[in-house]
């Protein structure tokens, strides 16, 4: 069950779709699904914020170009070692000329081989190698690659671009004040499981499930609904024992 809700400050916070899928299905193949239907809606927001899993790099190209979605989500970091260690040359540090099809290393020396591929995940990717009459006496090599030459591999240009800019963007402490408005989201599930039974289905069947989230989400903005208008406020987030154990040690 993948829930979007409004998130106003002078305004109730309300459901604005429900989206029910299999769970063998990833997040982010169900962004471009929520996306149209806000948009059959006429309910398509300037800014989306979701977490990791609904944000790839085609998402974020793909919600700007088509929907007018600034999509606002941490993107995973480079887990390879040489950006992990933060000592080595990531793919950052690559200058890529997408025109001439070549790649350019830290240490000056241009690419071998420009191969388009598709990678396990379905994205579109670019494997770029090096040749090894360079890699191999160069003196860099050390904080570059323990291979006998580097190979790299990029999204394809759009969303190599896109994902770079996320990565910069996320470094901004500008961008973390804005995402914790996405923390209203998982209160709405904590509600829905807690005072409304969301976890557990109650038919068997896909159309009997959503028509069961349906009448979950109605509900859940009705409630909310009757305490904006009592002025109620927002409840707090709540603190477990243990983290609560944590700010006293």
């Amino acid at each position: 069950m993948h829930l979007s809700e409004s998130c106003d400050e002078d305004a109730p916070r309300l459901i604005t779709h429900v989206e029910t899928s299999r769970a063998g299905n990833g997040d982010v193949d169900v962004t471009p699904i929520i996306h149209q239907a806000l948009k059959e809606k006429d309910l398509v927001p300037a800014e989306h914020l979701t977490d990791t899993n609904y944000a790839e790099a085609k998402q974020f190209v793909q919600s700007q170009q088509e929907y007018g979605i600034d999509l606002i989500a941490p993107t995973r970091a480079d887990h390879k070692w040489q950006a992990k260690e933060q000592q080595g040359f990531d793919e950052s540090l690559f200058q890529i000329d997408w025109e001439a099809h070549k790649a350019t290393c830290p240490a000056g020396r241009e690419s071998l081989s420009w191969t388009p591929a598709v990678d396990r995940c379905d994205n579109q990717v670019i494997k770029i190698k090096f040749s090894m009459k360079d890699c191999k006496p160069c003196p860099m090599k050390v904080h570059c690659t323990k291979a006998q030459r580097r190979a790299i591999s990029v999204r394809v240009k759009e969303h190599h671009q896109a994902l770079q800019a996320v990565r910069v963007r996320q470094k901004d402490p500008a961008f973390w004040g804005k995402y914790r408005a996405r923390s209203g989201i998982e209160g709405t599930i904590s509600q829905g499981v807690r005072a409304f039974g969301m976890r557990r289905s109650r038919y068997r069947g896909m159309e009997k499930t959503h028509l069961q989230h349906l009448i979950i989400a109605t509900a859940i903005n009705l409630a909310r609904v009757l305490a904006w208008l009592e002025e109620e406020p927002l409840a707090k987030t709540r603190t477990s024992k243990f983290a609560a154990l944590a700010l006293t040690a």
